[in-house]
């Protein structure tokens, strides 16, 4: 049997705002329309289709496995954005880098309070 994650659909208030921020910080091409969302395209096949919804949106992670060149580039934009970072998923560790397995990693919130994660290593 072979699988492949292919989309997810990521809930969000405003399509526009949310898709252009992930984008925009991690630097990657426009979000595409395709029907009723905004679609962020991914190196690797996979795409996030961001969907407008009613409040209240329920918190969901989503982590990038990105270059050490890439990570610099977006962690200078987040940074930029004067936005609040964490080292740790449970935002007990502020404006920390994690260094786990010999890589670099940080967790933020999208403007829809989804946990948004970049990392270098695995």
């Amino acid at each position: 049997m072979s699988a492949q994650l292919n989309h997810t659909i990521v809930w969000c208030r405003d399509k526009q705002t949310s898709a252009n921020y992930l984008a925009d910080l991690l630097g990657l091409p426009a979000p595409e329309p395709f029907g009723p969302m905004l679609i962020v395209r991914f190196d690797n096949g996979v795409s996030l289709d961001y969907y407008d919804n009613d409040p209240p949106i329920a918190s969901q992670h989503y982590a990038f496995l990105i270059g050490d060149d890439d990570f610099d580039a977006a962690f200078a934009r987040l940074q930029a954005r004067k936005q609040p970072w964490w080292a740790d998923p449970g935002k007990q560790r502020a404006e920390e880098i994690n260094d786990y397995a010999g890589g670099r990693r940080v967790y933020f919130d999208d403007p829809d309070g989804h946990l948004l994660e970049i990392f270098t290593r695995e």
